[in-house]
Order: C-alpha cells, then sequence, then structure tokens
C-alpha cells in the first residue's frame, strides 16, 4: 500500500513576495511583480520587463563567503528551503537526516555565472575565468548546496524539464515518499535568468510580451489580446511529509499530495501538441493516479503563460480531460502576477493551489479585459474569490513536449 504524502512547510521567494504569508497575501490582493528592468541595459531588447525580486539579500539566510560561491538560483534555492524548513517547525536534531532528500527544478541553472565568466575570458583570457564557474553554474547545484546546508542525505536529485521542472521536481519527491525511500524531502524550483543573454534568447524567439509601456498589464493569459509571456525570477520549495511522520510530530498539514501525472508531445521543440492532447494525457494522469473522477477537481491552476499558443491549446486540453465539467472549473493563471518563473513556476504555483484548497480561496487571473472567443471558460477574471475547493490541479508545459500535473486534496486524517 503506497504511503500517504502531506505538505507541512512553505517557502516562498517570488516577484510578488517573499515568504508563505507574505506570498499569499500577494496572491489574495492580486498584486503585480512586473517591472522595467533596471539590473543591466535593455535599451536594444524588444522586451524591457520582467519579474524581478529585487528585495532579496542572500546575506540574510546564508554565510557572506559561502553566499559568493553560489549563482542566484542557488541563493534562492537555500534560502527558501530555509523559509519551508523554518515554517514547518522541524526539529532538525530529531530528524533522520539519512531519511531526508531534496529534489529541485531548475530549467536553466545559473545563466548569470555563465555569462560573467565567459565575457572575462573573452576580454581578459582563460586563466581569469573563475575556479567556481562550473560548481556555480550547474542546474545541480541547486539540491546540492541545499543538502549541504541543512544537511539532508538522503535521496538528492535535480530534474530539467524546462517549465515543467518544479512540477516534475515535486512529483518525483512526492513518489519518493510515497514508496517508502524517504520521509521528508524538500522540494520545488528555483530560476534565476532574467539576465542579458536570458532575455535576449526568448526575445528573438519572440516569446515575450512586448507592453514595455504599461508593464503591470503585460502579463495577460487567456485574454484575446495577450501577446506574450513576461519572464520572472524567484524560488518556491515545500516541505512534503509522510502522514505518519507528520501527525506523530505534530505538524500543521497544509494538504495532502493526491495524484502526479506526466506526458510528453513528442511533437515540436517549442510549440505543445495541436489540440493540447499531449497535456490532456498529463491531467488525465494525474487523475488516474490520485483514483479520482474529473467532476471531483474544482480548481485548475493552469500554466497561463498569456502566449497565444499555450493558453488556447491548454484550454483545448482542459475541456478534452474535463469534458463538460470544464465549464464547472475555476481556472486561474498565477503568472499574471508573478510572470514566468520558468523552472520554478511550477513549484509557485503548487503553493498557489496549497491556499486553494487550505484556506478554500482561489486567486484571480489578472489583466484578463477581453474575452477570447475560443477560450471560454471560467479563468476568473481579475479578482479572486472564496470558494470550497477539495481538490486542485496544478499544469506545467513544458519547451521539449515536457507536461506535468499535480493534484493536492484538502488534508482529511
Amino acid at each position: 500500500m503506497k504511503r500517504r504524502v502531506v505538505v507541512t512547510g512553505i517557502g516562498a521567494i517570488t516577484p510578488i513576495g517573499t515568504g508563505k504569508d507574505e506570498y499569499f497575501k500577494g496572491l489574495r490582493e492580486g498584486r503585480n511583480g512586473i517591472k522595467l528592468i533596471d539590473t543591466f541595459d535593455t535599451e536594444k531588447f524588444t522586451a524591457k520587463i520582467a519579474g524581478l525580486v529585487d528585495d532579496f539579500d542572500p546575506n540574510e539566510y546564508i554565510n557572506k563567503k559561502e553566499a559568493k560561491r553560489m549563482d542566484r538560483f542557488t541563493q534562492f534555492a537555500v534560502a527558501c528551503s530555509k523559509l519551508a524548513l523554518e515554517d514547518s517547525k522541524l526539529d532538525m536534531d530529531k530528524v533522520d537526516k539519512n531519511r531526508f532528500g531534496v529534489v529541485l527544478g531548475s530549467g536553466v541553472g545559473g545563466l548569470g555565472t555563465l555569462e560573467k565568466e565567459h565575457e572575462k575570458l573573452l576580454n581578459k583570457g582563460a586563466n581569469r575565468v573563475s575556479p567556481f564557474l562550473i560548481p556555480m553554474m550547474i542546474s545541480n547545484m541547486a539540491s546540492g548546496n541545499v543538502s549541504m546546508q541543512f544537511g539532508c542525505k538522503g535521496p538528492n536529485t535535480t530534474v530539467v524539464t524546462a517549465c515543467a521542472s518544479g512540477t516534475n521536481a515535486i512529483g518525483d519527491a512526492f513518489r519518493l515518499i510515497q514508496n517508502g525511500y524517504a520521509d521528508l524531502m524538500l522540494t520545488g524550483g528555483a530560476e534565476a535568468s532574467v539576465t542579458p543573454l536570458g532575455m535576449a534568447g526568448f526575445c528573438t524567439m519572440k516569446a515575450l510580451s512586448t507592453r514595455n509601456d504599461d508593464p503591470s498589464s503585460a502579463s495577460r493569459p487567456f485574454d484575446k489580446d495577450r501577446d506574450g509571456f513576461v519572464m520572472g525570477e524567484g524560488s518556491g520549495i515545500v516541505v512534503l511529509e509522510e502522514y505518519e511522520h507528520a501527525i506523530k510530530r505534530g505538524a500543521t498539514i497544509y494538504a495532502e499530495v493526491a495524484g502526479f501525472g506526466m506526458s510528453a508531445d513528442a511533437y515540436h521543440i517549442t510549440s505543445p501538441s495541436p489540440n493540447g492532447e499531449g497535456a490532456s494525457r498529463s491531467m488525465q494522469c494525474a487523475l488516474d493516479d490520485a483514483s479520482i473522477s474529473y467532476d471531483k477537481v474544482d480548481y485548475v491552476n493552469a500554466h497561463g503563460t498569456s502566449t497565444p499558443f499555450n493558453d488556447k491549446f491548454e484550454t483545448m486540453a482542459i475541456k478534452t480531460t474535463f469534458k463538460d465539467h470544464a465549464y464547472d472549473l475555476c481556472v486561474s493563471s498565477t503568472k499574471s502576477m508573478t510572470g514566468h518563473l520558468l523552472g520554478a513556476s511550477g513549484a509557485i504555483e503548487f503553493i498557489s493551489c496549497i491556499l486553494a484548497v487550505n484556506e478554500d480561496f482561489v486567486h484571480g487571473t489578472m489583466n484578463y479585459h477581453t474575452p477570447d472567443p475560443e477560450l471560454d471558460l471560467n479563468y476568473l477574471p481579475n479578482k479572486g474569490e472564496n470558494r470550497k475547493v477539495n481538490y486542485a490541479l496544478s499544469n506545467s508545459l513544458g519547451f521539449g513536449g515536457h507536461n506535468a500535473s499535480i493534484i493536492v486534496k484538502k488534508f482529511k486524517k
């Protein structure tokens, strides 16, 4: 029999707030974290806006010398893990650390470090490149550093599935506990790729919104006038815990993980498969894993990027999966407020689902003003609402055709 897995700690570092309470408050208020980029010169960029975490000081969380040897995405991961652990109230001196693992996702890894050191190579020569280039840049260093910071000696791995990375990581961690390989897992995602090269790559792909004159309205998922996604940065990390382990120590339980599914489009490097058939199979896998029928789900936190194809095909996928119940569902997109955190997006959106089932509150889809005739679901325009949510499903869809869906449910003993 598979073991039950619950959420007992939440950490968030996002463009709309740091820490669980501030993030939840931002979601409730419909706060917008999109602004003009001021960390580098964007004059020659078609997109000049992003969801930035501009109040982050790594030295508040990490030894100054160690922080200097971490890329910003790893600093986010370590700091966010600390927030999640503090929220969980775990006594690390009483935890079996061999049964405490880490699975984190990052779509890009240390891109900022790579850019900085490549510039050194070109301008000053090979011997001026930092010996910390590789350990700062590689994507697994987030989970590696988190394990070292907190002494977690259980399963440790990294997921790189583009914008599905955070959800895939949480799904993997869920299954490690469910199948008895660990009792506790720190899991989620971290990303810090709002850098010149990162922005340039997405700009030339024409994937980004160019609504530079009005940053707060640029990310507008499902709206007819959407023109692309907005880059974002940050991290979301949760403590997953085996049910009996959590009960025994009297932990606060926010929600239970009910099911996880994933699929491949096997279609195109950047475009979703036509009609969203891959995303639909991912959602169906999650429903099957949770052993629930589609009409039990109350809320879908959509991938909802604000790009023409994603929003159209995800809507079609929801209709295929949920049939007539699709019109009874509440659907919303966190990215309308935070921008798109790439490999960390699934993690903060999983946390949005925890808010939904734990507090019966669903945040709205901001900047939804003009309905698209082809997109006719209830996207909860512009304002959140209190409503009963027993089951919430979060979708993440990544370049390469990676689809991941995870379901959380209201906790009951």
